[in-house]
């Protein structure tokens, strides 16, 4: 029998091992990244063409290399920085040129320039799906310059598996920022199709936080410092009140490296017990340093993810460090943001703008509930359908009449005084018999912590999950108005300026049609920020910066939806996203007409995302329940 098994090729094994490491532009842009921070430069300077497919380009001033460095640094486990395989739990530095550039150079077309500062002149080197093309001197400036053109060129099908511009730029830009956040004295640049997205100067961390994310986060920040034999813990957490409904602006750094850890992100969560409201999240820049080999960072291809040899003293630390740092807040001094003289001067770029004017209307007092009495429907077939089938469950319980006219003559509800006014009198007994004919037609519904109504029904009990209902009215709400552009807008009286992150304006505008044609009229002010004309008429005094966040951060996590079926997705997305804002409690006639306007719409029985809406409890389930205690 012919023996099976043979060694790959090393273009074909270099091509397996790049998928490790290259999963998409913004792999690419991380690793090249961590090899300038590496070599000790001081300037780095990032150039983007379409989202990384393009073009990747990464300038820096660092020690740069010798000829023979530059050759072997494209060779598959080539390194600088290891020795002994104990080693590998000693590391403090980012990575080594030669596993990323070998990975990169399997399925990319490569130019470097690099030379060292004692040297006269620098070496270019091209490479080409792994196989070096040319090598010359040149004439260049000290540090490395390298060119990664079209990226997964001899691996289409991974070139096609790539998202839209917009996704991938946004995914560029979290590595940027992760980095650039970990080394605030080094600076750097960022532009994307000739187009400066950042600029940011070297310096202290919180001017680092301020020229990414804007000036208003100066009087949010708070200072959090605690050190210990085990770790130290420094960095910065926001203010209580500055906390938001929408997550992405956490982040962990493990001795200058980001990281991603539940376990600590929920130490944060409980240092802000009581002092933020139920699903609000707070802004955090925490550096952790602890000694490598109490950490180990190999579990994961991207070592975004680590292990700590005694995670609960980590947890307990970070927790007991924030929390302090909350409570003596309003003892200590502002920031000092002036300190660094540099802090002073303009500086151009996106990051470094001021943060526009976040123009909100008061938040309201009541959400207003004013749905519509007959959420959108294919056909008024399909109501009177569901309507027979629905109140079948109600036999035995009479739906609410309409009031009874009032005997008393009330001349503020008369409307029309030209005609002849015959007032019917009546007495108090009168009215008493009528509100008790009226609670005795009344069906049966009661509230339970804003967040469940239970109905009694001919069989037993209805319990319906208040938000699950709202998803599925506004679903089939948003639906129509999509299909038909009748949504109802209100204006605002001033326009509100809307500032958010960088990678949620590509996605927002992309689906503009489909927003405005829920009632929404906005423009582009920026690259960050949007000015609001008018929300949807059932929108009136909400806060429209955090309607936006919340909007954006729901697009976010379903943007693979919206490619597919936009207007859909999108009315899924809406629902899923402005459902939660029903949560308060309701009047009995609100209840009513939540359970009206479940049982007409398109399916009462689950929400667009497949999550049931209503249980029924019958009355053997009940006193069941009752024999088993």
């Amino acid at each position: 029998m012919q023996d099976v098994i043979r060694l790959l090729p090393d273009a074909i094994a270099n091509q397996i091992a790049a998928g490790e490491v290259v999963q998409r532009p913004a792999s690419v842009v991380k690793e090249l990244l961590e090899n300038s921070i590496d070599a000790q430069a001081k300037n780095i300077q990032v150039i983007i063409r379409d989202a990384g497919r393009t073009l990747i380009q990464i300038i820096d001033d660092g020690g740069g290399m010798s000829e023979t460095d530059a050759r072997m640094s494209f060779e598959r486990h080539a390194t600088s920085k290891i020795r002994h395989a104990d080693d590998l739990f000693r590391i403090r530095t980012m990575g080594f040129r030669g596993e990323a550039l070998a990975s990169i150079a399997a399925v990319a077309q490569i130019e470097m320039r690099t030379r060292r500062p004692s040297d006269e002149i620098g070496i270019l080197l091209r490479m080409e799906g792994s196989e070096l093309k040319s090598q010359e001197s040149v004439a260049c400036l000290p540090g490395t310059n390298i060119l990664v053109k079209n990226l997964f060129f001899n691996v289409p099908a991974r070139r096609n598996f790539l998202k839209t511009n917009s996704v991938e730029m946004r995914h560029i830009l979290d590595e940027f920022q992760r980095v650039a956040l970990a080394h605030p004295e080094i600076s750097f640049s960022l532009y994307h199709n000739d187009t400066e997205v950042y600029n940011l100067y070297s310096g202290k961390l919180s001017r680092r936080i301020v020229d990414m994310f804007g000036k208003n986060y100066r009087e949010q920040l708070i200072q959090c410092q605690e050190e210990t034999p085990y770790v130290t813990v420094k960095g910065f957490v926001g203010k209580p009140d500055f906390a938001r409904k929408t997550r992405g602006e956490q982040f962990f750094f493990v001795n200058d490296r980001y990281v991603k850890h539940n376990y600590l992100h929920h130490a944060v969560l409980a240092a802000y017990e009581a002092t933020i409201s139920e699903g609000s999240h707070p802004f955090y820049v925490l550096m952790l340093d602890i000694d490598p080999s109490h950490i180990d960072i190999n579990i994961h291809p991207t070592k975004t993810e680590i292990k700590f040899d005694d995670e609960r003293s980590v947890y307990a630390l970070l927790m007991a460090a924030i929390r302090k740092a909350i409570s003596i807040n309003h003892l200590s001094h502002s920031i000092d943001f002036e300190a660094n003289v540099n802090f002073l001067n303009p500086m151009s770029g996106l990051g470094n703008r001021s943060a526009a004017t976040t123009g909100t209307s008061p938040k309201p007092q009541s959400v207003n509930w004013d749905l519509p009495s007959h959420p959108p429907l294919p056909s008024s077939r399909r109501e009177e359908t569901n309507l027979s089938h629905w109140e079948k469950l109600f036999d035995g319980f009479q739906k609410p009449e309409p009031a009874p006219v009032q005997a008393t003559l009330d001349l503020r509800e008369t409307e029309d005084f030209s005609e002849p006014l015959t007032p019917t009198l009546g007495s108090r007994a009168n009215a008493m018999s009528a509100e008790d004919e009226n609670i005795k037609n009344r069906r049966l519904a009661v509230q339970i912590q804003n967040r469940y109504v239970v109905s009694a029904v001919k069989s037993g009990m209805m319990l319906i999950d208040q938000r699950a209902a709202y998803e599925r009215v506004l679903y089939d709400r948003y639906v129509k108005q999509l299909g038909s552009q009748s949504a109802a807008s209100q204006q605002l009286l001033f326009p509100a300026t809307v500032r958010l992150p960088l990678t949620d304006i590509p996605v927002v505008l992309e689906i503009r049609e489909e927003i405005t044609a829920l009632g929404f009229d906005f423009d582009a002010l920026g690259p960050d920020t949007l000015v609001v004309r008018s929300v949807p008429s059932d929108l009136p005094g909400e806060n429209i910066q955090e309607l936006f966040e919340e909007l954006c951060e729901q697009l976010q996590q379903s943007y693979d939806e919206l490619r597919n079926n936009r207007t859909e997705a999108t009315a899924r997305t809406l629902a899923r996203r402005f459902a939660s804002r029903y949560l308060v409690r309701l009047s009995s006639d609100e209840i009513e007409k939540l359970i009206n306007q479940l049982f007409i719409s398109s399916n009462p029985n689950y929400t667009p995302g497949g999550e049931p809406i209503f249980i029924i409890l019958s009355l053997d389930k009940i006193a069941h329940l009752f024999k088993s205690n």
